[in-house]
């Protein structure tokens, strides 16, 4: 807290504005931070709530330190709505995550599972009853930065479909593009210590069915 108010003495700021600037990075880093906490980022989270805690200790104490101010106190919620307007752009702004993409249509979707499967996504359709008629569900799971693109491709093919998006915790294996564009399956990026185990294993499987085998002969 001694840092920022030495910062302040030499910026010769209005104590105001300084209180507006600094209210306005907590609560910023503070949305941001309950975003990753959501994500299962944990450093991030860990990082990020190292500093908006040193920032607000400065803030509270110079409000404390001036409880007959108004300035002050206007200052502070002030910096405190525009902190979580800007936590919320910027966590928007970096689209970290998965989420699974939802197309409900009416018309053949084999164009459009075929163009999705061309630009790398993983694919899986089924047959549907809407409340209009037979209808076509696909699913992807995709990044979240690349969502806006893949919801152009789904208005190209049918404007009228229509689509939800569900946020991902977490997932397993899958396909997805890969730097180069092409599809490249989740579970070719798996260390190689898991295909060790996975052999160790089958190794000790063969070997006991081998000794009880040669039991029964005995």
């Amino acid at each position: 807290m001694a840092f920022f108010a030495s910062l302040a003495l030499r910026a010769s700021l209005p104590l105001p504005l300084l209180i507006f600037l600094a209210e306005v990075c907590v609560v910023t880093l503070c949305t941001v931070r309950i975003i990753f906490v959501s994500r299962g980022l944990k450093v991030f989270a860990a990082v990020l709530g190292f500093f908006e805690i040193s920032i607000w200790l400065f803030a509270i104490g110079q409000i404390m330190q001036n409880l007959s101010s108004v300035s002050c106190y206007l200052a502070f919620a002030a910096g405190f709505t525009l902190g979580n307007y800007l936590g919320i752009l910027i966590e928007t702004k970096l689209a970290i995550g998965m989420v699974m993409l939802r197309i409900v249509t009416h018309r053949d979707a084999v164009a459009l599972i075929d163009r999705l499967k061309l630009a790398g996504y993983g694919v899986t359709s089924i047959d549907a009853q809407g409340g209009t008629g037979a209808v076509k569900i696909v699913f992807t799971v995709i990044k979240r930065k690349e969502l806006p693109n893949v919801v152009a491709l789904v208005r190209t093919f049918d404007a009228r479909a229509f689509y939800s998006v569900d946020e991902i915790r977490e997932t397993w294996a899958g396909i997805f593009p890969s730097a180069s564009g092409q599809a490249t399956d989740g579970l070719a990026k798996l260390p190689r210590v898991f295909s060790w185990a996975k052999a160790a294993k089958t190794s000790t499987r063969v070997t006991a069915l081998c000794a009880g085998t040669t039991r029964k002969a005995a």
